[in-house]
């Protein structure tokens, strides 16, 4: 059981020093193993326990649980909780513990609905609008066949049928050339000079670029719409959440006295 579940430091010596609650889920010679403890490991261990079925995970992670104090009872036996190793382990455990409650906290205060939406508006009321076309075009790699699909095109025949049938763009041709909406710098600049300069409905001239020939139709043009609130929330509360934490801890080294000595260089005596 020890080779297939690993349970990380910090998670063992939480468990290690978990208080014992009135819901038992098993007992190792006397010690408790709570209901707490086993649904902290079954959070910790959701990847490893992945291919187990949902309904012996339980079992599973409690069989290791109860591995794990049995362990734990040997080390105390052998006071291995005694050694320095262990006391400095335990000390870091307990302080990166410490740390990642007092983050977490401070993440939930930044990113409550109030500031969230507050964020946002600032946000887009920042966002310099960005013109978009829609467009549909023809590929073709020679001018002559080029001249001659324009003539068909703009003699009256459907752009989006005549793609389908001739166009050498494997994205776009079997949509009828439908490119979707797209701002200018997407585009290689022969294209994008040529659909950007025209009307709604105009067909140009055959355009060359890299890829060949093409004929294009503006079918709309418009400014990029704003997200909505909904769709970017959970971004945005990532921003707040990680920026509210990275001031929390930049104002504590501000705020604190901090030494570090320059280590001494390898093999040189002190």
């Amino acid at each position: 059981m020890f080779a297939r579940l690993a349970l990380p430091l910090v998670a063992a010596l939480m468990l290690s020093a978990a208080p014992v609650r009135a819901q038992t889920a098993a007992t190792v010679n006397g010690e408790a193993i709570t209901e707490a403890e086993l649904k902290l490991a079954l959070e910790d261990l959701a990847t490893q326990l992945g291919n187990i079925p949902e309904d012996k995970q339980r079992e599973v992670a409690l069989d290791f649980l109860i591995e794990v104090k049995l362990a734990a009872q040997a080390a105390r036996k052998d006071k291995l909780d005694q050694s320095a190793e262990f006391t400095a382990k335990l000390n870091y455990a307990r302080d990166r513990i410490m740390m990642e409650r007092l983050l977490s906290r401070e993440g939930e205060k930044a990113a409550g609905d109030a500031a969230l939406k507050k964020f946002y508006d600032d946000q887009v009321a920042q966002l310099k609008p960005i013109e978009e076309v829609r467009a549909r075009h023809i590929l073709v790699e020679q001018e002559e066949e080029a001249k001659k699909i324009h003539a068909r095109v703009k003699g009256g025949e459907d752009f989006a049928k005549v793609a389908a049938e001739v166009s050498k763009d494997p994205g776009s041709g079997q949509q009828g050339g439908d490119l979707g909406y797209f701002a200018k710098e997407r585009m290689v600049p022969e294209f994008a000079e040529a659909a950007f300069a025209m009307k709604t409905g105009e067909i140009s001239a055959p355009v060359k670029s890299q890829f060949g020939w093409h004929i294009i139709k503006l079918e709309d043009r418009r400014n990029r719409p704003v997200p909505a609130f909904a769709d970017v929330k959970d971004r945005l509360a990532q921003a707040l959440v990680q920026k509210a934490q990275n001031d929390l801890v930049e104002k504590l080294k501000k705020e604190a006295k901090i030494d570090r000595p320059t280590p001494p260089t390898p093999g040189k005596k002190p």
